[in-house]
């Protein structure tokens, strides 16, 4: 008997997101008119999140990794078994809605010239997210470096995004060296210095909590976090004169806004954003350093 493959391969990577897992994989699995495979990959998860699908979702390809291997590595270690014609990368804290799936591949079929795509993104609330971006971090210095890329959009949010299996075997999947944060902007570019655009199938929609998986990650180590991720997609993709002149600009307006924001607290007692925004300044301005020293 001929075996019937599976139209797409859904891979989670969870994270402490044991009180929205369930929702997710159920609406995962009740998807319309697609064949899905789904893999759940758990990164060291201290909440029982596992358990959720050992116990809840036996049907459902759990690897429970003993250490948190970051969310490329992960993704990667769930795509080496993908059989979907299609693989789809999907937050533990996203619900699908039950024709998305069946859209999003309804829509790169009839676009060959699109190597990823994503769908239409809402918050809890239905209001719509802000899913797409038209340039990458640095770009105001560094679009020289990139060269003629196709289509207008530069990346997709990575809660949710789908692509050919063949494709993202060929680029080797998310770059590794990414921990967390970057890794989505890093494989877009990568699609486009191939020759493919990036899309957005506004007719598919999913729902998104956003960084529930950093809800017991202190503020600064968030920021710090994706401040490493911005560096190291620069060290990637810019030349070193435009790496020097990007981290200049932003120490130097860094330092200027801690100036500001120390300012107004002492003068204006209503400052509750002040500390927040301060440690973001603080942070890119001691993470800039060596790059602008040219270390």
């Amino acid at each position: 008997m001929t075996q019937v493959l599976p139209d797409v391969s859904v891979i989670i990577v969870s994270y402490n997101t044991a009180d929205l897992l369930e929702a997710c994989l159920e609406s995962v699995l009740a998807s319309k008119q697609v064949r899905c495979e789904v893999f759940v990959v758990d990164n060291a998860s201290k909440d029982g999140s596992a358990e959720v699908v050992r116990e809840g979702f036996p049907a459902v390809r759990l690897t429970a990794n003993e250490d948190n291997r970051g969310f490329g590595a992960a993704n990667n270690q769930a795509l080496r078994e993908c059989a979907g014609r299609y693989v789809i990368f999907l937050n533990p804290d996203t619900t699908v809605e039950p024709e998305s799936f069946h859209r999003m591949v309804v829509f790169m079929e009839s676009h060959p010239a699109v190597g990823l795509a994503g769908p239409r993104v809402l918050n809890p609330d239905g209001s719509r997210q802000d899913s797409i971006s038209l340039r990458y971090p640095g770009h105001r210095y560094g679009a020289a470096d990139l060269g003629s890329l196709p289509g207008e959009i530069a990346c997709v949010l990575g809660a949710c995004q789908i692509a050919s299996r063949k494709l993202l075997l060929e680029l080797g999947g998310f770059d590794e060296d990414f921990f967390l944060y970057g890794e989505d902007q890093d494989l877009c570019l990568r699609i486009r210095k191939r020759g493919q655009a990036i899309g957005l199938i506004d007719d598919a929609v999913i729902m998104h909590h956003g960084g529930q998986s950093e809800r017991q990650t202190l503020p600064e180590e968030v920021i710090r976090k994706k401040f490493r991720g911005e560096l190291l997609f620069y060290r990637k993709h810019y030349r070193p004169e435009t790496i020097r002149k990007i981290c200049k600009k932003q120490r130097i307006r860094a330092l200027w806004r801690i100036f500001l924001i120390r300012l107004r607290m002492f003068v204006i007692s209503d400052t509750a954003e002040a500390p927040k925004k301060l440690v973001k300044y603080q942070v890119i301005y001691e993470e800039t350093k060596f790059d602008v020293l040219g270390k």
